[in-house]
């Protein structure tokens, strides 16, 4: 029989991966470390206190051009794309008719045009809606000949301004190019950690010359699918097919500061009608924190229940929380069960375990401001 691995496919940074001892799993269809001798609770503690590398290149990158590309896409996407200045970046989120979440992703101004950032499950599809969208307003292209590297941690800018001296004043969601020891970069002061950091997208034949260096600098170790997962899950961010997908709303998600103040009064972008009423009179369910009174994780798909018993929600993300020392999930619930401090419980196999909705982020982000 054969390696279902060889099934997957491989970023440029796969024999690094390998040869650091990751431990690959199948990930969207690409075989990602998930985690490396380190340990995934080690992994995320040293994220939080000093710099680690992230393989995202799984990511699609994508360039959007044309004259009226700037129209096409504002008609696929609640985001205010007119006040988007040069060299900023802003997250947003591809919607459909009933104002459910297609794909979220990150969108930036790039010369005569946009640079998207979009997840590794959806990228196929997200091609396929934004040519669609685009018709002859405008032309997409899918960057397969790019890797995404994301340096993320408290020391993250000042391993990268050793190489490319200044990288350090730029604001958070800034974007502007770099050369890393010869190496030309765009890079992002962005992340999905909760923490200061950088995204760093090079040409796919040198992304493993970058990251031996940057993991050559004493603060950086490497990062897999685990600690990314439990610090953005700490950081209180959404993971696409879990958090948010096609039956979420921006609005019962939380994300509502996403949509600017023109988008949301003039609309035309799909779902506008549903997310302006909801904006309006309030959604009738909405993503929340949760905490449990014991060690245990309650994990993704458990009920949640009313205190009559009832399933009133469900749990969307869960696990242990290793900077919160506890616990911590994610999940939706009836409006009115929404409130800090409401007493709720999850079903877990045979059990009942105790929480409480909890405002979010657990762990405090630390995104630079300048």
């Amino acid at each position: 029989m054969s390696d279902p691995e060889e099934t997957l496919l491989r970023t440029p940074l796969y024999d690094l991966h390998c040869e650091l001892g990751g431990r690959m799993v199948p990930f969207a269809g690409y075989a990602m470390p998930v985690q490396y001798p380190a340990g995934i609770m080690g992994e995320h503690n040293h994220c939080r206190a000093a710099a680690s590398l992230f393989d995202v290149s799984h990511m699609g990158q994508v360039r959007v051009t044309g004259a009226q590309a700037e129209a096409a896409l504002e008609a696929l996407m609640p985001v205010d794309l007119a006040t988007l200045a040069p060299g900023q970046q802003r997250y947003t989120f591809f919607t459909n008719d009933s104002a459910g979440i297609l794909d979220d992703l990150m969108v930036a101004r790039e010369g005569e045009g946009f640079f998207l950032v979009v997840n590794a499950a959806c990228k196929a599809a997200d091609f396929a809606h934004l040519q669609q969208g685009l018709g002859k307003h405008g032309q997409a292209e899918m960057l397969e000949d790019l890797a995404l590297l994301a340096l993320q941690g408290p020391q993250a800018a000042a391993v990268l301004s050793r190489f490319a001296p200044g990288v350090d004043r730029l604001k958070f969601m800034g974007v502007a190019e770099i050369t890393v020891e010869g190496l030309r970069c765009r890079v992002t002061r962005s992340g999905y950690t909760g923490e200061d950091g950088y995204e760093i997208s090079v040409a796919a034949g040198e992304a493993e010359a970058l990251a031996r260096r940057l993991l050559a600098e004493s603060e950086v170790m490497p990062a897999g699918l685990g600690a990314r997962d439990s610090l953005r899950l700490e950081a209180g961010l959404c993971l696409y097919g879990h958090d948010i997908d096609e039956t979420t709303t921006p609005v019962e998600a939380g994300l509502t500061w996403a949509i600017q103040k023109r988008r949301r009064s003039e609309g035309g972008f799909p779902g506008d009608a549903v997310i302006q009423t909801q904006i309006a009179e309030g959604a009738g369910r909405k993503r929340v924190g949760l905490r449990t009174t014991g060690r245990a994780p309650v994990r993704e798909g458990a009920e949640i229940l009313n205190q009559a018993g009832e399933a009133v929600g469900r749990v969307t993300s869960g696990g242990f929380g290793p900077s919160v020392e506890a616990p911590v999930a994610m999940g939706y619930l009836p409006s009115e069960l929404a409130k800090p401090g409401t007493e709720v419980s999850a079903r877990v196999r045979n059990r009942t375990v105790d929480m409480e909705v909890a405002k979010m982020p657990f762990q405090p982000h630390n995104y630079f401001r300048g």
